[in-house]
Order: C-alpha cells, then sequence, then structure tokens
C-alpha cells in the first residue's frame, strides 16, 4: 500500500498519456476492494489470483511494476514507485 497513493497522483498526472492498471495477486475479493477504497485508487484493477501476469512478466514478487510501450516492447521494474520515479522512466 506504501506506493499507491503515489501511483494514483501518476495516474492523475498522466491521464490520456499513460494507461496504469493494478494487479492484484493474493487475497480475497473483500480484501482487494478495501485496498482499493483505502488508497481511493481510480485506477483499474485486476485480480490475478492465479498469478498468471505476474508469471508472464518473471514478477516473483511486489512491489514491482511492468511498463510496456506502444510497440509492445516491456520493462519490468521491481522498485517501489512514486510519481517522480515513475516520470524519469517514462522520461527514459
Amino acid at each position: 500500500m506504501r506506493e499507491a497513493p503515489s501511483v494514483e497522483e501518476a495516474s492523475r498526472r498522466w491521464e490520456g498519456e499513460l494507461d496504469i492498471i493494478g494487479v492484484a495477486w493474493s487475497g480475497d475479493e473483500p480484501t482487494y476492494r478495501d485496498f482499493i477504497d483505502e488508497g481511493g485508487l481510480t485506477f483499474p484493477q485486476i485480480d490475478d489470483t492465479a498469478g498468471e501476469v505476474y508469471e508472464r512478466f518473471g514478477i516473483p514478487y511486489q512491489p514491482a511494476a511492468v511498463l510496456i510501450d506502444s510497440s509492445g516492447s516491456w520493462t519490468v521494474t521491481r522498485e517501489p514507485l512514486d510519481a517522480s520515479s515513475i516520470g524519469d522512466l517514462l522520461n527514459g
């Protein structure tokens, strides 16, 4: 939850330029909903209880992020993100 407010800030700052999708890996539906509500998160969230998204990108733990550009190339970062570090990654 530590980085969720910063990711929310980034989703608002780059709205229309960047799509952010949260991927929940473990827990149950009420836990996901509580996390979203507590963080005031407005960007889309998906349930990956099966771990398929994490497996596809080779992510063994959270926090992690996958940046996918318009060509379909992707980069994984396993560092906690804030709005500033997301901006740095975008400007690359």
